[in-house]
């Protein structure tokens, strides 16, 4: 099954480099191989149910371990099922 999750952190930091708990984040989901779509308030990635849902916690982990005082995750089933 294809999952599809989009994750937001915070605090914003406006104008310049994306902070550390996000650019962090979007590392660990490449490194585990999901699809990403990095974008100024959020973060989508998509992948295999299995690689997204065991990526997952080492994605908050990190975003928490780099400044984030708030993540907030949907997940749903992807559109190929």
């Amino acid at each position: 099954m294809r999952l599809e999750a989009e994750f937001t952190s915070e605090p914003f930091e406006g104008e310049g480099d994306p902070p550390a708990h996000a650019t962090q984040a979007l590392e660990v989901a490449l490194g585990a191989g999901l699809e990403c779509d990095f974008g100024p308030l959020g973060t989508s990635v998509s992948g295999d149910s299995g690689a997204l849902l065991g990526a997952l916690p080492q994605i908050l982990r990190t975003a928490f371990e780099q400044g984030a005082t708030r993540i907030t995750v949907q997940v749903e089933r992807g559109g190929n099922g």
